[in-house]
């Protein structure tokens, strides 16, 4: 009976914090789907440099630009793509 108690109390808790853990990492991914080409260019590509404006480049310029910040910045493809697709429309 103590071996069954002492498996109750060390699970269900840790049992709670990995379910709060991974719904938090996914309410923090589902906020990042939302967010805009813009305001995910406006947030992420002044964090290491000033970002240039979309008229700067060209079309095929903004895809390779995009390709490969998207790996500096440390972006997903969906928000790389975000970002091509708003500079690719402001240009």
């Amino acid at each position: 009976m103590k071996f069954k108690k002492n498996i109750t109390v060390t699970y269900i808790p840790i049992t709670i914090l990995a379910s709060l853990l991974i719904s938090a990492c996914s309410s923090s991914e589902n906020a990042s789907v939302r967010k805009s080409g813009a305001q995910i260019w406006g947030q992420s590509c002044v964090r290491c440099h000033n970002a240039p404006s979309p008229t700067t480049f060209s079309d095929m310029q903004w895809e390779t630009i995009g390709q490969h910040m998207r790996i500096r910045a440390n972006l997903t493809s969906k928000q790389a793509e975000k970002v091509v697709e708003f500079l690719k429309m402001a240009n």
